[in-house]
Order: structure tokens, then C-alpha cells, then sequence
């Protein structure tokens, strides 16, 4: 029985509530294990979020470990694009597992 099994994924830290001051950078903690190794998506209100694998100019990067790391929270007059509820996903071909939500608030309005 020393076969290495494949796994589903399951998440073992998930993100929490954060309060960021405008400007900060800020983590959003996600680890998966699963065999193969998961691919961790972010979604913010159920749309994936962008990092800067798609698009090198983005102040958001994807860390090794899954986690979503913001080089600064982005708010303006126009918006608060970073504000939202966050939840990763982990997947690979045995199938997903979705963290808890986690939301992202911006201080001082």
C-alpha cells in the first residue's frame, strides 16, 4: 500500500475577513493540498479575479502557495475595485474545493 494515491483537492487554511487601509498591501490567505498539486482560482462576488498572470501590470499576484497577494488596496472617488467577498478555489481532475467566503473591506470609506 506505499502507492501515492491521487487526491481531490481540499483547502487546509482558509482566507479570513480583512480591513485594509487604502493604499496597504494586503494577503488573502489560500492552501490546497491534493495530488496532483490543485490550481487555486480567485473569484471577488463570483467573478474570477485577474492576477498578474494574466495581466503583468495587475497589483494582484497569485503566491506559490494559492495565496492572493494585493501590492496595494486600490479605492478611489470611481470605485473600491478590491472590496468584495472573496473565496479560492482549488482544482484538479478529481475535482474542486471551494474555501470559505472572506471579505475584503477598504477603512476610512
Amino acid at each position: 500500500g506505499s502507492q501515492l494515491e491521487d487526491m481531490a483537492p481540499r483547502i487546509v487554511e482558509h482566507p479570513t475577513d480583512l480591513l485594509v487601509s487604502r493604499g496597504e498591501p494586503a494577503t488573502l490567505s489560500c492552501k490546497a493540498e491534493g495530488r496532483p498539486s490543485p490550481a487555486v482560482e480567485w473569484y471577488k462576488d463570483g467573478e474570477r479575479v485577474e492576477t498578474d498572470r494574466e495581466d503583468p501590470r495587475s497589483h494582484r499576484t497569485l503566491l506559490p502557495g494559492g495565496s492572493l497577494f494585493f501590492l496595494r488596496i486600490l479605492h478611489g472617488r470611481r470605485g473600491k475595485p478590491d472590496e468584495g467577498v472573496y473565496v479560492c478555489v482549488a482544482r484538479n481532475y478529481l475535482g474542486e474545493a471551494t474555501s470559505r467566503n472572506a471579505s475584503l473591506e477598504v477603512a476610512g470609506g
